[in-house]
């Protein structure tokens, strides 16, 4: 298998992290400034719910290249101990081919058009992403909420038929960075927390991508807290 297989599927899961796919967002957003959360205390709220996540399913979506990799989309289960299961799209060559990856402790099992999983060892790929740190309540995206800086609420929108807050905030590029690979300056982005629970259900930000373009990288979570038994393929 090539060499640049399991780094596709990796930085797959790094975008996860906040780094989702296609939820739907309703509305232009409702509420003057007056009437909305500040967008601090939201960010500082939504970091602690995230904090105390084990489980949650992803969905990505970008529109050209992150990393160095045509990724069109991609969804999968990721647990706080760093464990995920899931597939994701990329272009090759032309062609759309789909690669199935399965994180197990130091392993990561990988799955491309034909044949069955190849295990590797996932230090093969720690210099692009470190699965972990994705629900690490000290690195990953609790981190991001804490460090963003000039939040500001813009308004109240639907996703996926849930109630959100819409904040648009600059995202620290170091924080951002043990989630979206590439990224290394700070980055405005905007955020979707939802009205409750303060979880964050979707993330939008662009990325470097090939020739100076700026790729937009979309991020859902849903199915917080359920259930996952993640194992090495048999």
């Amino acid at each position: 298998m090539p060499r640049t297989r399991p780094r596709a599927a990796l930085v797959t899961l790094a975008l996860a992290a906040v780094l989702a796919g296609s939820a739907a967002c309703t509305g232009k957003g409702s509420g003057s400034a007056g009437d909305l959360p500040a967008g601090d205390v939201l960010l500082k709220e939504s970091a602690t719910a995230m904090r105390g996540l084990q489980t949650v399913l992803f969905a990505i979506e970008a529109d050209g290249t992150v990393g160095g990799i045509a990724l069109r989309r991609a969804s999968g289960t990721l647990t706080k101990e760093g464990n995920a299961k899931g597939n994701a799209q990329i272009e090759q060559g032309g062609a759309t081919v789909q690669l199935d990856f399965v994180v197990v402790g130091d392993s990561i099992y990988l799955k491309g058009p034909t044949g069955g999983y190849q295990k590797l060892p996932l230090a093969v790929a720690s210099s692009v992403y470190d699965p972990s740190a994705i629900l690490d309540p000290d690195r990953g995206v609790p981190k991001l909420l804490d460090t963003a800086t000039e939040a500001r609420t813009e308004g109240r929108e639907k996703v996926n038929g849930t109630d959100c807050y819409r904040v648009a905030a600059k995202l620290d590029g170091a924080a951002l960075s043990t989630v979206v690979p590439g990224a290394t300056d700070t980055t405005p982005g905007q955020l979707w927390l939802a009205a409750d629970s303060k979880r964050l259900l979707k993330a939008r930000v662009g990325v470097p991508g090939d020739g100076g373009k700026t790729t937009t990288v979309t991020v859902t979570f849903s199915e917080f807290d359920k259930p996952a038994d993640i194992g090495a393929p048999s």
